[in-house]
């Protein structure tokens, strides 16, 4: 199975089982936006909570706030979003359909990687145990014919780009052969700027109404606040702002599910530091944010960095967290030096003063920043991604499953009463009522127990609890794992802390402590 197949199915999975709806479906759905199901929003809430916790509760010198979507206009200005918030798109005359061209460009040089894996695994099967993968690369013909080849269009890519040379981009496709997905056509028209903010109107007449924008980033509200935190929680430098929230880009070219949405939802740190001891930060919030992705389990090979050959306006360092997902490694979270950039410009746009006094060198000074920023929605799909998989069991069935982190699992606990007779429904639902404030949990007595296993298994329950009728006299139940599948009979009183051991974030928390 391609890991296009694997992915249409992960997407059918998902609407299936409560996770993700097209919005808007019963009127054929509106593009690029999604509304979560009930399962979805317990995964969601759960990610952010990993992220919320992490960060502020784990940080003392961390604080959150909650700015509002609509912002004064100048701030946008200010930002440099209304200037240069722009995307280089490219329209193909016969499909009528318009791409990103570097996206296009970075589509081609992916493809040249696949070449190059394919080759590593043409080799690791000649040669067997003997196989030195990196020999190989460093040898091997077709493999440094091929790496040679994508350095090349990177490079030229990351110049183009650089240099805002829109002419360099096209040329670069051109000369690349790159064909339209849809049509198989080469017929490209120029490259152009595209701004991705979505604005609307305030006012109670439209004629008098201002011009204003959805938030592209949240990013903005953060700084704007700087003072008003600083001065009311007493803050000293180094000192960080978290902040979750909804931002709006208009994207042209949404697509991969929820991977490039207009609405979405982002988890930003924006961390102020003295000037000079940014690329300090810069470097540690890189270690510290990936190691906070590895705690969750998903596998240390799925994730790599990726530094920015072209920097932001504002930027003097940039990385990605890249997540491979089953379309290939993509950004999963960002990590900027955002120098003082935006502190500077909101000070000149506004008129206001935005300094920091600090007692220790005894100067007031505009603070530089270091960013954190990572999508909610972008680490469900990971999440997703990653958990998902088609199991073959001995007894020749295939069942679904999501192996989510038990921390992150929608629900918890499943209760099952073996029957609905017998006095078993309702020994269940004791048990159920008693755990219900500490776990989400489902209570299911419809079907065999063996179709209440599976349809857990697909929605991501770590954990089930059969009540049968030896409950009545041993006061026990059977307790269910669902990446093993082993069983075991443990005490009624003792489910709520069994649960809650292989359940607690504490235990994400404690490998973040360990490593850093």
């Amino acid at each position: 199975m391609t890991q296009e197949e694997v992915f249409k199915q992960l997407t059918a999975h998902a609407k299936e089982y409560g996770f993700v709806f097209q919005s808007s479906e019963i009127y054929d759905g509106l593009s690029a936006v999604y509304d979560y199901g009930q399962m979805g929003v317990e995964l969601k809430n759960n990610i952010k909570k990993y992220w919320w916790d992490a960060m502020v509760r784990l940080n003392e010198n961390i604080v959150g706030i909650d700015s509002a979507i609509f912002m004064h206009p100048k701030i946008w200005q200010a930002s440099g979003h209304v200037g240069a918030f722009n995307d280089p798109l490219i329209d193909n005359k016969d499909s009528k359909k318009r791409y990103r061209a570097d996206v296009l460009i970075e589509d081609y040089i992916a493809k040249i990687e696949e070449k190059i894996n394919k080759e590593v695994e043409k080799g690791r099967k000649k040669f067997g145990e003997n196989f030195d993968e990196v020999q190989f690369r460093a040898t091997n013909p077709n493999v440094l014919r091929n790496q040679k080849k994508a350095d090349e269009v990177n490079a030229r890519m990351a110049e183009a780009l650089n240099a805002n040379d829109l002419k360099a981009l096209r040329d670069l496709i051109i000369d690349c052969e790159i064909a339209c997905p849809i049509s198989g056509s080469k017929n490209w028209t120029d490259v152009r700027q595209f701004n991705l903010m979505f604005s609307t109107q305030m006012g109670s007449v439209s004629d008098d109404a201002g011009t204003i924008y959805l938030r592209p980033e949240t990013a903005q509200g953060i700084f704007v606040n700087f003072l008003n935190v600083q001065k009311t929680g007493r803050m000293k430098i180094p000192f960080g702002i978290a902040q979750i929230g909804k931002a709006f880009r208009n994207e042209i070219v949404a697509r991969q599910f929820i991977f490039r949405m207009r609405e979405f939802e982002q988890m930003e740190m924006q961390f102020f530091v003295r000037p000079g001891q940014e690329l300090e930060w810069f470097a540690k919030w890189k270690q510290m944010r990936l190691q906070w992705h590895k705690a969750l389990g998903l596998g240390d090979n799925k994730y790599r960095f990726h530094d920015h050959e072209k920097l932001a306006h504002y930027a003097n360092a940039a990385t990605d967290i890249e997540f491979e997902f089953p379309f290939g490694f993509k950004e999963l979270e960002g990590i900027h030096s955002r120098t003082d950039f935006d502190l500077s410009n909101h000070q000149q746009f506004s008129g206001r003063k935005i300094q920091y006094f600090d007692p220790e060198t005894n100067e007031s000074y505009t603070p530089y920043v270091v960013e954190t920023s990572i999508g909610v929605d972008r680490m469900f799909l990971a999440v997703l991604s990653s958990s998902y998989c088609e199991e073959k069991l001995e007894n020749g069935e295939t069942r679904v499953v999501l192996r989510i982190p038990p921390v992150l699992a929608p629900v918890k606990l499943a209760v099952c009463p073996l029957v609905k007779k017998d006095g078993l429904p309702e020994i269940a639902r004791e048990i159920m009522d008693s755990l219900k404030f500490d776990f989400n949990c489902q209570y299911d007595e419809k079907d065999s127990i063996g179709k209440r296993y599976r349809r857990q298994d697909a929605i991501g329950t770590p954990y089930c609890i059969t009540i049968d009728h030896d409950t009545v006299n041993d006061k026990c139940v059977t307790i269910r794992d669902r990446d093993t599948m082993k069983q075991e009979r443990i005490p009624i009183e003792n489910v709520r802390q069994f649960i809650s051991d292989r359940t607690d974030f504490r235990n994400v928390f404690a490998q973040l402590d360990k490593t850093e």
